[in-house]
């Protein structure tokens, strides 16, 4: 019987030699990385950044002599590359300049050298200038109405109350004890003021249903109008059955044949349900694409816009006084130096990432920009990451928050991944495809028989998509599109 603590016989130590590859993520890497994944307003942010931290960074000038003489390159020609490198075909064609209607205007002999003026600044504070929305709206209307204090204050509670498609949703109880401390109000008050905000401008601002807007924008109309007491009549009670599109009862319930009922529809539909809804509470928010698709002699090229590679370069005058700085001045340069350095090569990478990325996609969805969304392919980032040989993980990176303008429209890269839906033939269609054919399809349906998500179906599956019916719900519900009984409407 042998102990435990004992060593058996005839062994002895020994060194083994194992390799065994692991990937350390350096802070080298860990940029690289941080910078792909940036959007471009983003990327400038993190760039302006560095050049206040780091001295040893500077924005690269452009030689005054060259500025004089060369004409300016469009910004989709700073970095460009055929989709198909297969050959050199594509290296007559690259500098052609495609004609783009969005190009800004001309700035004068070279738009880098523009500067604003104490003008410009003026126009500038113009146009950032917030949007009136509607609570504005209302309460400049409010400013020039003769009220009491009292009421003004109610008509204020009332106003800050509204959502932003008109509608008050606070109760005229809520209203009383949000103005407890300011004064003592009733709800017969509170309700007789919102009577005079509804009246405004837009009109039926601060109701709360849908029949009470309505009745209010026919209440101000003429009252020669034709139809008009009909209509009041039909919103007042019959609102579901004009949903409905039951005819047969509305033309009973109000009384009137089908050419009155025409009439009395027809005012109705000229109303405004969502009073707020030309009111915007946010401003526009605007896409500067990360690359641009363009077709020269028959070909599509890809090239990047300028703020996908910043051009920055080292300050030579702090890099010189590296050897005569002192010992620790000397090691903070260096520093400072390499970082700016490992900063340099990784706006490089990734811009030669997105490039590669873009050149992908527009490569395998040429048949998009030559046809629309119906000629869409199906695509996933395995796809682009064996076609660039890269990882996945890097392409879903390259992909989020970019933008490549086509001359379809400027799209977000993730859009032209999607997908696929088996074909008879044995191919496959992609799910952006199959939407764009549903949408198609309800666009051209008649307005009084709409097509069920079978009959969809059955449409699709007759051109050869093989595709269920509680897929095409899904792609309809995908697009915000109501379903057939919704659809319906009086024709």
């Amino acid at each position: 019987m042998k102990l435990q603590g004992d060593r058996p016989t005839g062994m002895k130590p020994a060194l083994q030699l194992r390799v065994q590859s692991q990937l350390a993520l350096t802070p080298q890497l860990q940029q690289a990385i941080k910078l792909l994944q940036l959007s471009s307003v983003e990327l400038e942010l993190e760039l302006n950044q560095a050049l206040e931290s780091n001295p040893l960074l500077d924005i690269e000038e452009d030689d005054p002599d060259e500025a004089e003489i060369e004409e300016f390159v469009p910004p989709e020609h700073t970095l460009s590359a055929p989709v198909d490198a297969s050959d050199g075909a594509g290296s007559e064609t690259r500098d052609e300049t495609p004609d783009f209607d969005d190009i800004p205007l001309d700035l004068g002999e070279d738009r880098r050298d523009y500067r604003a003026s104490s003008s410009d600044d003026e126009t500038l504070e113009q146009q950032d200038a917030e949007a009136e929305d509607l609570r504005d709206h209302l309460l400049w209307q409010l400013n020039l109405t003769p009220l009491s204090q009292r009421d003004r204050c109610i008509a204020t509670a009332i106003i800050e109350a509204i959502n932003d498609d008109g509608y008050l949703d606070e109760s005229n109880e809520v209203i009383c004890a949000s103005l407890a401390d300011l004064c003592a109000v009733t709800v017969e008050q509170v309700e007789a003021v919102r009577h005079r905000v509804q009246r405004f401008d837009p009109l039926g601002a601060a109701s709360r249903t849908l029949s009470e807007c309505l009745d209010v924008q026919l209440e101000a109309l003429d009252r020669d109008t034709p139809g008009l007491d009909k209509a009041r009549l039909l919103v007042a009670d019959c609102l579901d059955m004009l949903a409905r599109n039951d005819r047969t009862r509305l033309c009973q319930k109000l009384r009137v044949n089908d050419e009155e009922l025409d009439t009395v529809i027809d005012l109705v539909r000229s109303l405004t349900p969502k009073p707020g809804a030309g009111y915007s509470n946010g401003p526009a928010e605007y896409v500067a694409p990360d690359a641009y698709a363009h077709k020269v002699n028959g070909r599509w090229q890809v090239s990047l816009s300028p703020h996908c590679q910043p051009r920055l370069a080292i300050n030579e005058h702090y890099a010189s006084l590296i050897a005569r700085a002192q010992r620790d001045d000397a090691s903070y340069l260096r520093g400072q130096l390499q970082e700016a350095r490992w900063l340099i090569k990784s706006l490089k990478t990734r811009a030669e990432t997105v490039l590669k990325v873009a050149q992908a996609i527009v490569q395998a969805q040429e048949a998009f920009l030559e046809f629309g969304p119906e000629a869409m392919r199906p695509l996933v980032l395995r796809d682009v990451a064996e076609e660039i040989e890269m990882h996945e993980s890097t392409v879903s990176r390259v992909t989020t928050r970019k933008y490549l303008h086509t001359p379809r429209g400027t799209f977000e890269f993730k859009y032209f991944f999607s997908s696929g839906v088996s074909t008879v033939d044995g191919g496959a269609a992609s799910a952006t495809a199959i939407q764009a054919m549903i949408r198609k399809l309800i666009d051209d349906e008649k307005a009084a028989r709409p097509l069920s998500d079978q009959a969809l179906a059955v449409e699709l599956n007759r051109r050869g998509i093989s595709v269920a019916r509680r897929t095409v719900a899904k792609y309809r519900e995908a697009l915000n599109i109501p379903s057939s009984n919704d659809r319906c409407r009086l024709g």
